[in-house]
């Protein structure tokens, strides 16, 4: 690759690297299932680069998506997790973050439920905001099976427990 390749998929890959490590987070459920998920596909794409296009976050999008269905279908065992990272947890300015970590949780825990393909196309329609053809074309799936699949989806979320809003009055 040339050196403004080199330098177009560094300043890409500091763009946007934030916004698809929360993508693969909310396809896998955890978060470093996702960085390895962002690191691969990053990996598989930058020889690739100068055949991206003029859409690269599309492109990567879609490997991450293709290495997250690749998983799913080979659960590898093999791999073991080192040791524990120091957290930052001290350092943080929000004195009391248990709430929205909960709902973090929560809406991880539901994703989780769902299927592959069923969470796939949740997360790229509602957190990535693509449309319904935008999301069949990235997965190669119909537009009319990304509306079901969605419709099956949505309807599985709204039966989960922790997501049911039980607040009266601003108040739970």
């Amino acid at each position: 690759m040339t050196r403004a390749g080199d330098a177009d998929f560094e300043l890409f890959v500091q763009a946007q690297s934030t916004q698809l490590l929360r993508f693969a987070e909310m396809l896998c459920g955890d978060r470093h299932t996702a960085e390895d998920l962002v690191q691969q596909a990053l990996m598989r794409c930058y020889p690739k680069w100068h055949k991206v296009g003029d859409d690269p976050l599309r492109y990567v999008r879609r490997a991450v998506v293709n290495r997250f269905l690749t998983q799913v279908k080979r659960r590898w065992s093999q791999e073991l997790p080192s040791d524990p990272v120091d957290n930052d947890w001290d350092s943080r300015t929000e004195s009391d973050f248990a709430p929205g970590v909960q709902t973090r949780e929560s809406v991880l825990a539901a994703l989780g439920a769902l299927t592959a393909k069923e969470r796939a196309v949740v997360v790229l329609r509602y957190t990535q905001d693509l449309s319904e053809q935008e999301t069949a074309n990235l997965l190669g799936l119909a537009n009319g099976t990304v509306k079901s699949t969605a419709s099956r989806a949505l309807a599985k979320l709204r039966l989960s427990p922790d997501l049911i809003d039980t607040t009266v009055g601003g108040h739970r």
